[in-house]
């Protein structure tokens, strides 16, 4: 009778990690095309502290921990109409326009979130920028309410994604 007591009692401790586990990741990829050369588009999206000067959403981007475009670093963006998010820096590669981060905490619909920017030639002065992600929904239960669910965490990084990337053309190409 212990045994089994014992095996019942291991079997709820460990629910709430599978019911965690049991949330899918999802994934959410956006680019654009933009008429200016890599170097010149990279050097507008590349700085980690920078955020807010081509995403539309974002009144502040502020530095918190460490050193812009180091590894490790900590930012904490402030949004227009109120919320913020706090990231982390995972990787920066300036040589092939590249950079990936995580959120730390913040507003978004989302955990488990890790995300990369990158900057490409395509074609003669011209850019492809894709951003993408990959995570889970903050609400991890299995049966997560309308507004916390997969489609409304997919459909919010996806706004997110696809607003940046508008400006960020209309930035660039100064329109």
């Amino acid at each position: 009778m212990k045994r089994y007591q014992a095996a019942v009692l291991a079997l709820f401790s460990f629910l709430p990690v599978a019911v965690a586990l049991a949330a899918p990741v999802l994934n959410v990829h956006e680019t654009v095309m933009i008429h200016a050369s890599p170097d010149t588009v990279w050097a507008k999206v590349k700085d980690f502290d920078g955020l807010n000067t081509w995403h539309p959403a974002v009144e502040s981007d502020k530095i918190t921990t460490g050193t812009n475009n180091t590894v490790g670093a900590e930012r904490h963006l402030t949004l227009h109409g109120g919320g913020t998010i706090d990231e982390k820096l995972l990787s920066f590669d300036d040589r092939h326009h590249r950079f990936s981060y995580s959120i730390l905490a913040g507003v978004l619909p989302v955990s488990d979130y890790t995300s990369t920017v990158v900057v490409k030639a395509a074609g003669k002065g011209r850019s492809k920028v894709t951003w993408s992600g990959a995570f889970k929904r903050k609400h991890v239960g299995a049966n997560p309410p309308a507004d916390a669910n997969d489609a409304t965490a997919t459909k919010a990084i996806a706004g997110v994604y696809r607003g940046g990337l508008d400006n960020l053309k209309k930035v660039v190409e100064g329109k």
